[in-house]
């Protein structure tokens, strides 16, 4: 008798996410230098992490004989108060007046996870059951839809409008058995947003047995974003974020999700404990107030994706103009595109997972390494 034919079968059956390669594994099967080697395929920080984390981190390692704070009372503490500023700035700055005020933000609307994924996998665990049905677009995080076969749910797929959510469409789909409905916004791996109009009313439309949630892992690229926490305080909306894009602590795993108190109680429940580490919370807390690093961050993913559409015009070559930090571009067959590129020394990572066969998705790098990456791409456009 097999191990897998112990298994419970829906099991057997989940396609596994495959992450871009790392340089070491493309090091190793090109017979390359590892250090020749660029990796533009995972949407991570060129500038590498938050100097402020790093020097968190080191004074961090001198206690991690501890177990660390299992709610991580310091960091939530720290984002609720800074969500706070944030949105009464925002409700403020405004020409749309704020439905409910300035809204009060605590501790008891954060929920820490293991970057903002074990979120999502905590919402299932709350919210669906054998049976029910979760909405997401087609062309949005694959996670959304790998996590629905997970829990023996139906993951309905709505097409994207163009390269964007279908958010009127996403409405229509849904059904007595609809549990969550996924927006993620900027979403990966269009770079698109939806307009603050469209998901004002998507929000004030949706029906009362279901929960909105929001995946925001790019929301700091934007210099304008939603009220997307007013929602959270005041209506079945779970907003979704990271650590691992604007300050560069990918490798640390650690995000949070922001919700009513009686979401997050629910939430909490199905967290597992000390799932978040000590150097990860030292990390975060001591991100959070890196000004510099964001604005720099920002500065230089603007440079990049500037660079980048005037190489895409010059080769006339389609893309997807992006608000997040990374580009879709139509390079005519994404997969050979992507194996050129690494016999070149340069990670990009292909959209055929995404219905997108054609295209492959490349994060902005530094200077040096987005000319890297146009050297190897009109090399392989003009078969070089």
């Amino acid at each position: 008798m097999s191990i897998q034919s112990l298994a419970n079968k829906y099991i057997c059956d989940v396609p596994v996410y495959e992450p871009g390669r790392p340089i070491e594994e493309v090091a190793r099967e090109m017979g390359l230098n590892p250090k020749s080697i660029i990796k533009l395929a995972s949407n991570e920080n060129p500038l590498g992490p938050s100097p402020k984390a790093v020097a968190a981190m080191r004074k961090a390692l001198a206690t991690s004989h501890l177990y660390p704070d299992g709610g991580g009372f310091y960091l939530r503490q720290a984002i609720a108060e800074k969500l706070g500023r944030a949105t009464s700035r925002l409700s403020a700055g405004s020409a749309r007046p704020s439905e409910s005020g300035r809204p009060s933000i605590s501790i008891d609307n954060i929920i820490l996870g293991a970057g903002s994924n074990e979120i999502i996998e905590f919402l299932y665990h709350a919210f669906v059951s054998p049976g029910d049905e979760i909405i997401a677009g087609d062309r949005a995080f694959v996670i959304y839809a790998i996590m629905a076969r997970m829990f023996q749910a139906r993951c309905v797929e709505v097409p994207f409008r163009g390269h964007t959510h279908d958010l009127k469409a996403m409405l229509a789909a849904i059904t007595p058995r609809t549990k969550l409905v996924f927006v993620a916004n900027p979403n990966n791996p269009t770079g698109t947003r939806v307009t603050d109009a469209e998901l004002d009313d998507f929000i004030r439309r949706l029906p009362a047995h279901v929960m909105a949630v929001l995946d925001e892992a790019y929301i700091e690229f934007l210099d304008d974003p939603p009220p997307s926490i007013e929602y959270a305080m005041k209506r079945n909306v779970v907003v979704l974020r990271t650590f691992s894009k604007i300050v560069g602590l990918a490798g640390l795993r650690i995000g949070y999700g922001v919700a009513q108190k009686e979401c997050i109680d629910l939430l909490q429940r199905v967290r597992q404990p000390f799932n978040t580490n000590a150097v990860a919370q030292a990390g975060a807390l001591a991100a959070l107030d890196d000004a510099a690093h964001i604005r720099k961050t920002k500065a230089v993913t603007r440079r990049g994706l500037a660079y980048l559409y005037r190489e895409f015009e010059r080769l006339k070559l389609e893309y997807v103009p992006s608000c997040a930090n990374f580009v879709l571009v139509n390079v005519g067959d994404g997969d050979e595109v992507f194996r050129g590129l690494q016999r070149r020394g340069v990670i990009v990572r292909p959209m055929r997972g995404y219905k997108m066969p054609e295209w492959v998705r490349v994060t902005v790098g530094t200077a040096e390494e987005n000319r890297k990456f146009i050297r190897a791409l009109e090399q392989e456009h003009n078969g070089l």
